[in-house]
């Protein structure tokens, strides 16, 4: 039986890559709060995330440790450290955007292929932004929220939420993720990961589709997207609860700043760390099955 060998991280650099993808994330949630929100009729402009962070580290490094220290990231930087956390709610996202990133990066196989990244970044996007538009959608259905109108847009939530869907995607998914990614993937692959101490893994595996979207590919991305929506439903109940402390509204958004400091120092330690790392014994050994 033939089978597809990828390189692996030692266990010390799946972490320092989760660390890394954590802090920078992070950080980027931490600005995207000081972007202000433009309107353009009732169409809502404005920068959601900066998604070409974890798809970049996830398509070069590690899709898994990537997508999970991203949503990481999200939740303590973006969340908890800005005084608000959405409590049980927060699993939704966490799961929906972990998901996205992990399928962006397997997908991608030859990180110089421009068409890959290109694909794998959108893919991400879109898988994200569905999951999210579904729940909401599903919560009103179910009953356990109700419908927000948009002036100037039909009262059905399949179409609000469906131009919400599409803006996201037209809008931050490739001003924010695919344009950036696209231009650093195939820049940063094979010239960043010796700076840390890592070799690039291999980026001559050919693989279909079929080798990727497998049965239990397709069940596990199914059962975690309804997960996703079953921790949004119970957030809306009894058992939903959240913790709030206005920092922004009480300091004013001067507040993020020195706050921003806190990812910036984590990551520049995880860089150090690695680039010391480097050129010891224990970056030599790569075989992963895929």
């Amino acid at each position: 039986m033939n089978t597809h060998q990828r390189f692996t991280l030692t266990q010390s650099q799946k972490m320092m890559v989760f660390i890394l993808s954590m802090s920078l994330y992070g950080l980027s949630n931490m600005i995207t709060e000081l972007i202000p929100k433009f309107y353009l009729g009732p169409i809502e402009l404005s920068v959601e995330y900066f998604a070409f962070i974890p798809l970049s580290l996830a398509m070069i490094f590690h899709p898994l440790y990537a997508a999970i220290g991203a949503s990481l990231g999200e939740v303590i930087f973006g969340e908890i450290m800005l005084g608000q956390f959405g409590g049980i709610g927060e699993l939704e996202k966490f799961i929906a955007f972990s998901l996205a990133i992990f399928i962006a990066g397997v997908s991608v196989r030859n990180p110089e292929n421009k068409k890959q990244v290109a694909l794998g970044a959108m893919v991400g996007v879109i898988l994200h932004q569905f999951i999210s538009m579904s729940v909401d959608i599903l919560k009103v259905w179910v009953g356990v929220e109700e419908l927000e109108a948009v002036e100037g847009l039909a009262e059905s939530v399949v179409v609000i939420e469906g131009l919400a869907f599409l803006n996201d995607v037209l809008f931050s998914g490739i001003l924010f993720a695919l344009l950036p990614t696209l231009y650093l993937v195939p820049r940063l692959y094979g010239k960043i990961e010796p700076l840390l101490g890592m070799k690039p893994r291999k980026n001559d595996l050919q693989l279909g589709l079929s080798d990727i979207v497998t049965v239990p590919f397709v069940l596990a991305t199914v059962v975690l997207g309804s997960l996703s929506f079953l921790f949004e439903y119970l957030s809306e109940t009894t058992f939903g609860w959240e913790w709030e402390a206005p920092l922004v509204d009480r300091f004013g958004e001067w507040i993020v700043f020195p706050m921003m400091a806190i990812p910036v120092i984590v990551a520049l330690v995880v860089v150090s760390y690695l680039v010391k790392r480097k050129g010891r014994k224990d970056t030599d050994g790569y075989s992963e099955v895929v």
